[in-house]
């Protein structure tokens, strides 16, 4: 496979980008993501709106905007379904970085769902994002298939545009659990500490909404408030764990 990153700018291809986006999110006919004339008009004003090409077919989306802090605001990424784990997604990311770094801006944001592990890990450790904030119910009550039935919570994260920083191996330090895979919640003991998620939420709002809803709640009650209370994001493991560390000792 080979991967072209191309910006979108005709309507033609922005209509196959929001035909894309739809299904990512399953939304045929429903409420779009991202509704099809707000990319248009983000391509045209000098927004960021690409698409991701393996040959002709269009396999990923992503767009967003200048924030008012001279960064991206990254709004939307959307890789086709049966396209995941081939590097879309980091191909995009990629290309948003040289985008902003050729307009002098500082830095990239977005938001995920904190509960989709594949996003934290990748966001977290892959790309070394900074978690700023817990966002509960951001976007309020969504109705795009993907987020059907479920609080719209998200981290907020920041990905500097200066030179890459070589990865930190994680230390092999002893961490409380702040919230365990059985949901059980404890205290802050002012440690380090570790929250785990479930291992597919979008599988568990279908099967299970009730245990989905249980999650989402106490992953705000213990992640939102380990980072409103002085803790910080410090890494995530490929088995689901965010680390938490107090900024004093991190």
């Amino acid at each position: 496979m080979e991967l072209r990153i191309e910006s979108l700018v005709r309507l033609p291809d922005l209509r196959a980008a929001d035909e894309l986006l739809r299904e990512v999110w399953g939304a045929p006919c429903g409420e779009p993501p991202m509704a099809l004339d707000i990319m248009r008009a983000l391509a045209y004003t000098g927004g960021y709106v690409a698409g991701a090409y393996d040959g002709d077919v269009l396999v990923g989306v992503a767009a967003g905007f200048r924030a008012a802090e001279g960064g991206l605001h990254s709004h939307i990424t959307g890789v086709a379904p049966g396209r995941h784990g081939q590097g879309i997604g980091l191909a995009l990311k990629r290309h948003q970085r040289t985008w902003a770094a050729d307009r002098e801006l500082e830095d990239i944001t977005w938001t995920f769902d904190p509960l989709i592990r594949r996003n934290a890990y990748f966001n977290l450790a892959k790309l070394r994002a900074v978690a700023e904030g817990y966002l509960p119910d951001f976007y309020g009550a969504m109705t795009d298939g993907i987020n059907d039935g479920d609080a719209s919570d998200r981290l907020f994260v920041r990905w500097t545009l200066g030179p890459p920083e070589p990865p930190e191996p994680l230390e092999e330090v002893k961490r409380a659990d702040l919230l365990t895979e059985d949901l059980v919640a404890s205290s802050f003991t002012g440690e380090p500490m570790r929250c785990a998620t479930p291992a597919d939420i979008e599988g568990l709002r279908k099967t299970d909404p009730v245990l989905a809803r249980a999650w989402r709640a106490a992953l705000r009650d213990s992640l939102g408030t380990a980072l409103a209370a002085g803790y910080r994001v410090t890494g995530f493991t490929r088995d689901g764990w965010y680390l938490l560390d107090p900024l004093e000792i991190s």
